[in-house]
């Protein structure tokens, strides 16, 4: 008797979760910044597979198209579009056509980054920084500021700052985008109890060494993935889709008391500051 109980009890907790999974953010509009491959593409996936109509963007047409059409094989609402998040007239086609299409803007991942130099720290340029900081931290707020207005209008919404592990303890030849990414952590401090007065939540999420693109210079070498590994508990480098789960549990009910905080995934790296 006891034991069917528990099945019971067992199948009926699993299919409420599998429910939630898949539709905790129906009738949500999410507006995902360079979000064609990588990271960001897997934000948008799992924010799709559970109920979000998601907004993909990217510089060139042809990885908005592929990204479109790959979300759409998946089941998932998608729209896309061409942005450049580090121009001004950009952001605000960007935020003007998901009103359009999409009527709303719950949700902003703020994921779009540059990292345009290599090397000692003191041979960086003006120029450089400018980049860096225009694209990695301004534009972060900067489209915060334009979405905010609109998620007050639907009662709430969330922001998520993508940063990086590097944002707590900088990397070796990494030092401007490293600094870039520790402005979004305290972005995200200064920014949650001004937006948590229109329940809006804003939280940020570092990643650690994640298989993508970007970081490939980290990761295909294996000397120097190696030598990664050695800071970790869990001995690889992290996929995508844990960096999109991570982002996608953020927005939802479940943590609908977070707000102000930043969540490491890094494989159990030290990166506190």
């Amino acid at each position: 008797m006891l034991r069917s109980v528990f099945r019971c009890l067992r199948t009926n907790l699993t299919a409420g979760q599998r429910n939630m999974s898949q539709s905790s953010l129906s009738g949500k509009v999410a507006i995902v910044t360079a979000s064609t491959d990588g990271i960001g593409l897997a934000a948008a996936q799992a924010l799709g597979k559970r109920g979000a109509h998601v907004v993909v963007s990217s510089r060139r047409q042809a990885n908005v198209d592929k990204a479109v059409a790959l979300l759409q094989s998946q089941s998932i609402q998608v729209t896309g579009t061409t942005c450049n998040v580090g121009k001004g007239e950009d952001r605000e086609k960007l935020v003007q056509m998901t009103l359009d299409r999409c009527g709303a803007i719950d949700i902003l991942v703020s994921n779009a980054a540059v990292n345009p130099f290599f090397g000692n720290i003191m041979d960086s340029t003006e120029e450089v920084w400018d980049k860096i900081l225009d694209v990695n931290v301004k534009s972060a707020f900067l489209m915060t500021k334009l979405v905010a207005p609109h998620m007050e209008k639907r009662g709430g919404g969330n922001v998520i700052f993508v940063s990086s592990v590097a944002g707590y303890q900088p990397m070796q030849a990494l030092g401007p985008y490293s600094v870039s990414k520790t402005a979004l952590l305290g972005l995200t401090r200064a920014l949650a109890p001004e937006l948590a007065q229109s329940n809006i939540r804003v939280n940020c999420v570092a990643p650690g060494i994640i298989k993508t693109r970007f970081s490939s210079a980290l990761w295909q070498n294996e000397g120097i993935a190696d030598e990664f590994k050695k800071q970790l508990c869990i001995k690889r480098v992290g996929e995508p889709e844990e960096i999109g789960g991570v982002i996608a549990f953020l927005c939802s009910k479940e943590a609908s008391y977070i707000t102000g905080e930043t969540i490491t995934v890094t494989g159990g790296m030290n990166c506190r500051l």
